[in-house]
């Protein structure tokens, strides 16, 4: 086995187990909200709470994981989010927990979120080879579709056997292991590239900011990206409320539909490590917008028997949603200078997480007046609308002419 192969292994491996249990964690408090409060408003602010600290504090985290060691990065902000996390289960054991406190803990594991994440995938085209992008996003993918499968049904189980305060610290225990493993890797650092005016914290933000605008396929496919965000996110936070509500589910039938999401992007990620995929990544982009808009707005117009139907499409846009975020992760990594990235990731996270926070400010009306089966049929009207659109903007379909890199062309149109 290569060096790269075994390295990526290891961080994979400790990520595994860092992921589920957050998983685990952010769907029993999803579940625990659910059930204690059955408010579209509740399971709204939470995502908000969840969205914030990066939308504010992205462009200047990334900045910070491009000047910083990334390594460091990803073991500090896994400590901070289990020490966070920590505190949470201290106040169930204490019967003291409200909703205020998990919405704190929601935005303080968005801050930790906020620097590691966008270390992680930064440091992925630093160790491995650009041919093996898309497989490893793939295996990034089964890693995210297990833990989205494992994480319903595990904290189902467990909120319904145990108190809080053990489910919060199953969290604790993934984190350390993740730490533990990244002890054992080395992440090189990238060359960095002089910063015209010199070093600043503002001036490396806007280069970072360059990175992406000086792109026009890029800068497009991001401007895309907010406005699929803007339903999507709202639409996320009424799935629970769908099952219960429109379908007269419980927590089983939430947890099996959350499965069926889970399962789809492991069939995706497994698809995209195992088959190596020729068509353009900006192609399936595309596509997948369409199909996942056709899962949201056929879930719509189910009757309230239909709940089967309402899993096997929801597995079939978990599949969708896997496809497309791998092939978009492999367009970032491959367009953009790897000693850019960590900005790069940073302010895509800022610029989609705001139009997304609107969105879900208009959850609680959404639901209430206009319906939430009317919900999932609007926002995946508006997803095969951004996704037929795309193929016809100009610098997007320069990108979709190149069969095997659509990156090539990203570049020669960038600074």
């Amino acid at each position: 086995m290569s060096l790269w192969k075994k390295t990526f292994a290891v961080i994979w491996a400790g990520q595994f187990f860092s992921i589920l249990s957050s998983a685990v964690v952010a769907y029993a408090v999803m579940f625990w909200m659910s059930l204690k409060t059955g408010s579209a408003e509740v399971l709204a602010f939470a995502a908000v709470a969840g969205l914030l600290p990066q939308m504010v504090l992205g462009p200047f985290t990334g900045v910070l994981i491009d000047r910083w060691d990334r390594k460091r990065i990803m073991i500090g902000a896994d400590a901070f989010v289990a020490l966070c996390t920590a505190v949470l289960a201290v106040l169930f054991a204490l019967d003291k927990a409200r909703l205020g406190h998990v919405y704190g803990l929601l935005a303080l594991r968005s801050l930790g979120q906020a620097f590691h994440w966008p270390a992680l995938q930064a440091s992925i085209p630093l160790l491995v080879p650009e041919a093996a992008l898309l497989r490893v996003a793939g295996a990034n993918q089964v890693l995210i579709s297990i833990a989205n499968l494992a994480g319903p049904a595990l904290a189902a189980f467990l909120i319904n056997v145990f108190d809080m305060t053990w489910v919060l610290l199953s969290d604790v225990v993934g984190a350390m292991i993740a730490i533990g493993t990244l002890l054992f890797i080395s992440i090189p650092r990238p060359e960095k590239r002089a910063v015209e005016g010199g070093a600043g914290l503002f001036r490396e933000m806007k280069q970072g900011l360059r990175e992406i605008t000086g792109r026009p396929g890029l800068f497009w496919l991001f401007v895309f990206t907010m406005a699929a965000t803007f339903f999507l996110f709202p639409l996320s936070a009424l799935f629970p409320l769908m099952t219960l509500k429109h379908f007269s589910g419980g927590a089983y039938e939430m947890s099996l539909i959350e499965i069926a999401w889970g399962a789809g992007m492991l069939v995706g990620g497994a698809a995209m490590g195992m088959l190596k995929l020729k068509t353009n990544k900006v192609v399936l982009i595309n596509s997948m917008y369409i199909l996942l808009g056709s899962t949201f707005a056929l879930s719509g117009f189910l009757p309230p028997g239909g709940f089967a139907f309402f899993a096997g499409l929801t597995l079939v846009g978990g599949v969708t949603g896997a496809i497309y975020s791998g092939a978009f992760t492999v367009v970032m990594q491959t367009t953009i200078e790897p000693a850019a990235l960590g900005r790069a990731y940073s302010i895509y996270g800022s610029v989609a997480s705001a139009p997304a926070l609107i969105g879900l400010l208009q959850t609680g009306f959404v639901a209430d007046r206009i319906g939430i089966p009317n919900a999932f049929i609007i926002s995946g009207s508006a997803f095969i609308l951004i996704g037929a659109v795309s193929f016809f903007v100009r610098p997007i379909r320069a990108m979709m002419r190149i069969p095997s890199a659509p990156i090539d062309a990203a570049r020669k149109s960038g600074p």
